[in-house]
């Protein structure tokens, strides 16, 4: 068994260093098995011959963020043009023009675009909340500043400077992927303004809101330049062509290299708080209507230190970890499982994917009533690390079962430990690991310790690995508020997950296997006792000039699920068909086949369709519809009913600054 190697042929160099590339040999069950034994040897069997990066040169002017490109920094700076339309044509010439400007100052990256536009009254903008500019005409940069191929920081404008920011985890993208974050949130400028040939925008990103490499002289960061272009349809230009079925964007990135000397500064922040709570409730409603009050003051502060350019530590002491916006709405009824909010805290935030692992072992929103916290993150090289610790006043618990979970909250404080640690292997791949601990009173603990390994054999194959292993012991009062057994129990969960993707097509298998006593008291695993096997398969069609659609997608999907002796809990067979369409629009139509086995009832062959539809006809109005119904389960009484859920949204936007938007959630369970 041998794996053969082979050299790339990219386009010509365009001066300065080769950059080199490894790749491992194409893909294969054997040539999987050989990874997994002979991955140092076999990271290097392939090598890709790399273009040379653009140089960034430092500003010979000061910028003045206000929309209008007419500083000699950006005349010159670095200037590029973007010359692909990449969605939904297939790298094909795009249909406007669009120029961007790169440079940079003491304090700032720097960027700069002028957008052509043939018919600038038709630019779709207006001034937006942060993070709610997707679907209007919009230019972007990302950033991958460790030059690593993992991970990148994005930054949104459009015309008018509503910003949007995200960081991107290329390691997580993919089916289940949760790759691409606009929760997290940086403080940089930008500013736009209309013009009578389109648009321009500028934008400042300072180095104290970014990690980077920690070095005096020159580096090279990976780059994308974007554009937006929604019309008939939502066309996406950028800087370099991308191929279809790869299974890494940041791979694909142009290099840049400059920034000698740039440095965070002193990059220190305080954010004192004071908070208000208030709580009404009338405990014995509605025989006792009496109202119990509950009304208190806090003072709190929280310091973030960017310690070099690559390691930041942000610690509070009594903050205010309030919600940032409310949750969305989700309909509770019928469901057997805890629920999952996203987090939206800051100091969650600050670097929350460096503590992502394919099992969901750390879900911060545990963390709910924290006296004090201290985080510390940073990339060195190859290594990337996290720690923090938190004093929880309140312990917050999911009890996790194979049919059910329960949840309960303790007025015991309790102390939370994490520490993450991943190493990368070659241009695409790494290894990790990561530890929790949860210490409490009445002898409570909960402590988890896990492995990982991220690998691409290809560009068209990925593998996901995870195994962990809990030890947990619950205080008295736990045991008696959910029957359980006193002692300690421990077990295991194992992931293994294989995606190949090519242009027209992909497959994919996944299996888990959580043991029946696994908890992971500080992440989100509602549901243990089980095993599961899936299998799927799609094939994709592209449009091309002339045809109604711009992608079209036909997949198939087989699940299992059992106990841990092989009884059945779930069967599930779905076909799924999906595509892009004119006026912006996007649809998901699903059927599926179940069984569910339920407190030992088994309800076999129900029919489940959902479906899910997306349009915005015009620059005024967003159309969003969805819902499932048919077979289902009434689980609070063990028998058959009938379902129905819609959700539905409508908005409309008047002028530049006014916008409005009406959402209906319906949700019936009918039984005989």
């Amino acid at each position: 068994m041998f794996v053969q190697g082979e050299v790339k042929k990219t386009l010509p160099l365009r001066g300065g260093a080769t950059q080199v590339r490894r790749r491992i040999g194409r893909s294969g069950l054997s040539a999987l098995a050989l990874a997994f034994l002979l991955l140092p040897e076999f990271l290097g069997a392939q090598v890709e011959e790399r273009r040379a990066p653009f140089l960034v040169t430092r500003a010979t002017s000061e910028v003045t963020i206000d929309g209008v490109i007419e500083e000699k920094a950006w005349e010159e700076g670095l200037t590029l043009e973007l010359k692909y339309e990449v969605s939904p044509g297939e790298n094909t010439e795009p249909p406007v023009r669009t120029v961007a400007f790169v440079t940079f100052d003491d304090n700032n990256v720097l960027v700069a675009f002028r957008c052509f536009d043939p018919e600038p009254e038709k630019i779709r903008a207006r001034y937006r909340d942060r993070d709610q500019i997707w679907g209007e005409d919009s230019v972007g940069v990302a950033l991958d500043t460790f030059n690593d191929e993992r991970r990148a920081y994005e930054f949104w404008v459009n015309p008018l400077g509503a910003q949007m920011d995200a960081v991107l985890n290329d390691m997580q993208r993919g089916p289940g992927g949760r790759g691409f974050d606009r929760a997290w949130d940086a403080i940089w400028e930008s500013a736009g303004r209309l013009t009578d040939f389109g648009y321009e925008v500028e934008l400042a990103v300072p180095f104290n809101q970014i990690r980077f490499q920690s070095t005096g002289g020159a580096q090279t960061w990976g780059i994308d330049l974007t554009r937006t272009w929604p019309r008939k349809d939502r066309v996406r230009i950028g800087l370099f062509p991308r191929e279809r079925g790869a299974n890494s964007y940041l791979s694909q990135a142009e290099k840049i290299a400059g920034f000698e000397g740039v440095s965070p500064g002193r990059n220190i922040e305080l954010v004192p708080t004071l908070t208000g709570f208030a709580n009404e409730e009338r405990p014995d409603f509605p025989d006792d209507l009496e109202l119990d009050e509950d009304k208190s003051l806090e003072v709190g502060v929280t310091a973030r230190w960017g310690i070099t350019p690559n390691i930041t530590l942000i610690g509070a002491i009594n903050p205010d970890f309030s919600q940032v916006e409310a949750d969305a709405v989700q309909i509770a009824v019928n469901e057997r499982f805890a629920i999952f909010f996203p987090e939206k805290r800051p100091f969650f935030l600050e670097s929350n994917d460096y503590f992502t692992t394919g099992l969901p072992l750390l879900y911060t929103r545990m963390i709910s009533d924290p006296l004090g916290a201290l985080k510390t993150t940073g990339k060195m090289g190859r290594h990337t690390f996290g720690v923090f610790t938190a004093r929880d006043e309140a312990t917050n618990l999911i009890v996790p079962g194979v049919q059910e979970s329960e949840s309960g909250s303790f007025e015991s404080p309790n102390t939370s430990t994490v520490a993450r640690y991943r190493y990368d292997l070659g241009p695409d791949s790494t290894i990790g690991a990561m530890f929790t601990d949860r210490e409490g009173e009445g002898g409570y603990f909960n402590r988890v310790t896990s492995l990982d390994a991220r690998i691409r054999p290809s560009e068209s194959d990925s593998i996901s690995f995870d195994a962990a292993w809990s030890s947990t012991q619950y205080s008295e009062e736990m045991q008696d508020e959910f029957g359980l057994g006193s002692g300690e129990i421990s077990s295991h969960a194992l992931s293994l997950r294989y995606h190949h993707s090519k242009r027209n097509w992909f497959a994919f298998a996944d299996y888990s296997d959580y043991g029946d006593d696994f908890r992971a008291d500080l992440g989100f695993i509602p549901r243990v006792g089980y095993r599961e096997g899936s299998l799927g398969a799609g094939y994709l069609w592209w449009g091309e000039d002339g045809n109604w659609y711009n992608r079209l997608e036909l997949g198939g999907f087989l699940n299992r699920i059992t106990d841990q002796d092989g009884g059945l809990l779930s069967d599930v067979k779905q076909v799924w068909f999906q595509g892009n369409g004119p006026l912006q629009s996007n649809f998901h139509l699903e059927l599926g086949n179940n069984t569910e086995v339920y407190e030992g009832v088994r309800f076999d062959n129900m029919v489940v369709p959902s479906f899910h539809i997306h349009m915005r006809p015009t620059a005024w109005l967003r159309l969003n519809a969805g819902g499932v119904f048919g077979d289902w389960v009434d689980f609070s009484n063990v028998q058959a009913a009938d379902r129905v859920r819609l959700n539905m949204e409508f908005g409309f936007d008047f002028g530049r600054h006014l916008q409005f938007e009406l959402s209906h959630q319906y949700s019936t369970l009918d039984v005989e």
